[in-house]
């Protein structure tokens, strides 16, 4: 039996997971598709925000400033990528500066630091690109920019470093809970545990109502992005928001930690929670409200379009908690913006709800908060790879030539604790793909790896969920 099990493996479940293996509990983590991050984790805007967006005294509010506080240190131990980038709020009128002190007061009553409300010269010494419209904007210095699915993904492998244990391709079908013990049915097998932490994302209300009275829904809210190639990545240097109004939230034009620059999305209620299709529609949309922004943005520089889903409450606000009618279990939902910003403070608060649960837990003196540092083949310096090729020959050989990704990085990502089994895993964790082919020169390649190191056929590696096959038989 398990002290704990949590349900799900995005950033909610991973930032709790690795909370929770500081101390002497048996933790697993299940997850019902064939990856970590495989939901709104995989497909957002990357951002840390710096808090002055949500309502004062909402667990949004209070989670997102604390969590971005929290950001640097913990992306250092774990060696993934962030830059602290800062924002602006871009205002074009008189009734938009009302609205960016109205932002302001809220962000000082959220407790937020180091804000400004900036004329239109200050703005274009941050942002030269700027519309020539924009005369006002919201300063918010400790924004920041990270790797999502690259943190969950170190998360889990920290976390599994230190003893927690992780099923992929596991589905809850049924809670119970007898004698304050919980059985979790799923499509493998039953597990047993003392607490239950509900991360679903997407599914949390269902989760939550398979044993719970507890009353919330979820739903998807769709969201849709172009992602523009590095070579016009210096034309964007921070996050760039549009003055919220009561009809839209705007279009976000923002850097990504790797060079590129990111804009999207819009807001699309749906009622399939596994619906990521794109739309020419609502493509169009991000497009053409994104030039309000920057009128120069070169669209024929898109590398990839692609949607992604936040799981929106009911409630207005993150459902975060144990439930009043089944003690022991626990609840993180409705985990939608700001929620990546705030998940490292949820874990912090999670975990003394389970302390609490959990009388007489023992710190474990043995946890390494220090995650195993990745080779970024690219970033070193001639000599440098000259050292390691001499090591290890496997990082002379390129594999992604438009990322530089060698044959070295990708071994390496396979065969760490919750390491990649499939194309996409490999392509989040070390990029392989994710350049301006998105994989159509190195796709071949990593399927040949992924089959050599996990001592596979081709023909069983997939793209990413366990249908996606690639190659079905030999042709010649």
């Amino acid at each position: 039996m398990y002290d704990v099990i949590i349900i799900g493996a995005g950033i909610s479940g991973t930032t709790i997971a690795r909370e929770l293996s500081r101390y002497e509990l048996d933790v697993l983590v299940l997850e019902k598709d064939n990856d970590i991050s495989n939901g709104t984790t995989k497909a957002n805007t990357a951002l840390v925000h710096a808090g002055y967006d949500a309502k004062a005294g909402t667990n949004m509010a209070k989670f997102n400033v604390e969590g971005s506080a929290i950001y640097e240190a913990l992306c250092t131990e774990l060696d993934v990528p962030y830059e602290r980038v800062g924002s602006l709020v871009i205002g074009f009128n008189e009734e938009d500066k009302k609205t960016l002190k109205s932002l302001y007061d809220q962000g000082i009553e959220n407790g937020v630091p180091e804000m400004s409300i900036l004329d239109r010269d200050e703005i274009l010494e941050l942002q030269p690109n700027i519309s020539k419209e924009a005369s006002t904007a919201l300063y918010a210095k400790t924004a920041a920019i990270v790797g999502p699915w690259e943190l969950a993904v170190a998360l889990m492998e920290n976390a599994m470093d230190n003893g927690v244990e992780l099923e992929l391709n596991t589905k809850v079908l049924d809670i119970n809970k007898e004698d304050e013990v919980f059985t979790v049915n799923t499509n493998k097998r039953d597990f047993k545990s003392k607490v239950v932490i509900n991360a679903a994302g997407l599914f949390a209300d269902e989760i939550s109502h398979m044993i719970s009275k507890e009353d919330f829904s979820i739903t998807p809210v769709k969201g849709e992005y172009f992602l523009l190639d590095k070579s016009v990545g210096d034309m964007v240097n921070m996050t760039l928001f549009q003055c919220p109004s009561p009809d839209s939230k705007g279009v976000v034009v923002a850097p990504t930690t790797h060079g590129n620059i990111i804009i999207g999305p819009n807001s699309d209620a749906v009622d399939d929670k596994a619906d990521l299709t794109t739309t020419y529609e609502y493509l169009d949309f991000v497009k053409e409200k994104s030039k309000d922004t920057i009128p120069s943005l070169p669209f024929n520089k898109s590398i990839t379009t692609f949607s992604g889903l936040r799981a929106t409450s009911s409630t207005g606000d993150f459902v975060i908690g144990e439930t009043e009618d089944v003690k022991g279990l626990i609840n993180v939902a409705g985990i939608k913006s700001p929620g990546l910003s705030a998940a490292p403070a949820i874990a912090l608060h999670i975990k003394e709800i389970v302390l609490n649960i959990l009388d007489g837990v023992e710190m474990d003196k043995d946890f390494n908060p220090i995650r195993k540092q990745q080779i970024r083949f690219a970033e070193l310096s001639d000599e440098e790879k000259s050292e390691l090729i001499k090591k290890d020959r496997k990082y002379g050989h390129v594999i992604c030539r438009c990322e530089t990704i060698t044959e070295g990085e990708i071994v390496d990502s396979i065969n760490r604790n919750a390491g990649a089994t499939t194309v996409d895993g490999v392509k989040r964790r070390v990029r392989a793909g994710m350049g301006r082919c998105q994989g159509g020169f190195c796709l071949p390649k990593v399927v040949e790896i992924l089959a050599r190191e996990l001592d596979k056929d081709m023909t069983d590696i997939v793209k990413d969920s366990p249908d996606s096959y690639i190659l079905t038989e030999k042709t010649k």
